[in-house]
Protein backbone atom coordinates (compact mmCIF):
# COMPACT_ATOMS: atom_id res chain seq x y z
CA UNK A 1 0.00 0.00 0.00
CA UNK A 2 1.23 3.49 -0.71
CA UNK A 3 2.27 5.90 2.06
CA UNK A 4 -0.72 8.21 1.56
CA UNK A 5 -3.35 8.73 4.24
CA UNK A 6 -6.27 6.37 3.79
CA UNK A 7 -9.63 7.52 2.47
CA UNK A 8 -12.80 6.20 4.07
CA UNK A 9 -13.63 4.45 0.80
CA UNK A 10 -10.36 2.43 0.71
CA UNK A 11 -10.37 -1.35 0.84
CA UNK A 12 -9.63 -2.94 4.19
CA UNK A 13 -6.77 -5.42 4.38
CA UNK A 14 -9.32 -8.23 4.62
CA UNK A 15 -11.18 -7.09 1.52
CA UNK A 16 -7.93 -6.77 -0.41
CA UNK A 17 -6.92 -10.30 0.65
CA UNK A 18 -10.14 -11.60 -0.93
CA UNK A 19 -9.72 -9.94 -4.33
CA UNK A 20 -5.93 -9.68 -4.72
CA UNK A 21 -5.44 -13.18 -6.20
CA UNK A 22 -8.05 -12.49 -8.88
CA UNK A 23 -6.48 -9.18 -9.87
CA UNK A 24 -2.95 -10.57 -9.82
CA UNK A 25 -4.04 -13.41 -12.12
CA UNK A 26 -5.84 -10.91 -14.38
CA UNK A 27 -2.69 -8.82 -14.71
CA UNK A 28 -0.43 -11.85 -15.23
CA UNK A 29 -2.66 -13.05 -18.09
CA UNK A 30 -2.00 -9.78 -19.93
CA UNK A 31 1.81 -9.84 -19.82
CA UNK A 32 3.76 -10.49 -22.93
CA UNK A 33 5.86 -8.90 -25.66
CA UNK A 34 4.91 -5.31 -26.30
CA UNK A 35 3.06 -4.97 -23.01
CA UNK A 36 3.77 -1.74 -21.19
CA UNK A 37 5.33 -1.96 -17.74
CA UNK A 38 2.79 -2.10 -14.94
CA UNK A 39 3.70 0.85 -12.76
CA UNK A 40 0.54 1.27 -10.71
CA UNK A 41 -0.44 -0.77 -7.69
CA UNK A 42 -3.68 -2.67 -8.34
CA UNK A 43 -4.91 -1.94 -4.83
CA UNK A 44 -4.56 1.78 -5.52
CA UNK A 45 -6.48 1.37 -8.78
CA UNK A 46 -9.32 -0.30 -6.88
CA UNK A 47 -9.18 2.33 -4.13
CA UNK A 48 -9.45 5.06 -6.76
CA UNK A 49 -12.47 3.33 -8.33
CA UNK A 50 -14.12 3.05 -4.94
CA UNK A 51 -13.42 6.74 -4.27
CA UNK A 52 -15.10 7.74 -7.54
CA UNK A 53 -18.09 5.46 -6.84
CA UNK A 54 -18.49 6.64 -3.26
CA UNK A 55 -18.10 10.38 -3.88
CA UNK A 56 -19.70 10.59 -7.33
CA UNK A 57 -16.98 12.90 -8.63
CA UNK A 58 -16.02 13.16 -12.29
CA UNK A 59 -12.99 11.07 -13.25
CA UNK A 60 -10.96 14.21 -13.93
CA UNK A 61 -11.32 15.30 -10.30
CA UNK A 62 -9.73 12.18 -8.84
CA UNK A 63 -7.30 13.37 -6.14
CA UNK A 64 -3.67 13.59 -7.19
CA UNK A 65 -2.50 10.95 -4.71
CA UNK A 66 -4.24 8.23 -6.77
CA UNK A 67 -2.96 6.98 -10.13
CA UNK A 68 -3.89 9.19 -13.12
CA UNK A 69 -7.61 9.21 -13.80
CA UNK A 70 -7.17 7.98 -17.38
CA UNK A 71 -5.30 4.94 -16.08
CA UNK A 72 -7.95 4.23 -13.46
CA UNK A 73 -10.72 4.56 -16.03
CA UNK A 74 -8.87 2.26 -18.44
CA UNK A 75 -8.73 -0.48 -15.79
CA UNK A 76 -12.40 0.12 -14.97
CA UNK A 77 -13.42 -0.19 -18.64
CA UNK A 78 -11.42 -3.39 -19.14
CA UNK A 79 -12.76 -4.96 -15.93
CA UNK A 80 -16.33 -4.09 -16.87
CA UNK A 81 -15.92 -5.51 -20.37
CA UNK A 82 -14.37 -8.83 -19.34
CA UNK A 83 -16.49 -9.54 -16.24
CA UNK A 84 -13.77 -8.90 -13.67
CA UNK A 85 -15.88 -6.29 -11.89
CA UNK A 86 -18.67 -8.80 -11.34
CA UNK A 87 -16.18 -11.41 -10.11
CA UNK A 88 -14.79 -8.91 -7.59
CA UNK A 89 -18.28 -8.04 -6.38
CA UNK A 90 -19.04 -11.74 -5.92
CA UNK A 91 -15.87 -12.21 -3.85
CA UNK A 92 -16.67 -9.24 -1.63
CA UNK A 93 -20.32 -10.17 -1.03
Amino acid sequence: MSPRRAYRSDLSDGQWALIEPTLTAWRAARRGPGTAARVHDLREIVNALLYVCRTGIAWEYLPHDFPPYKTVYDYYAKWEADGTTEALHDLLR
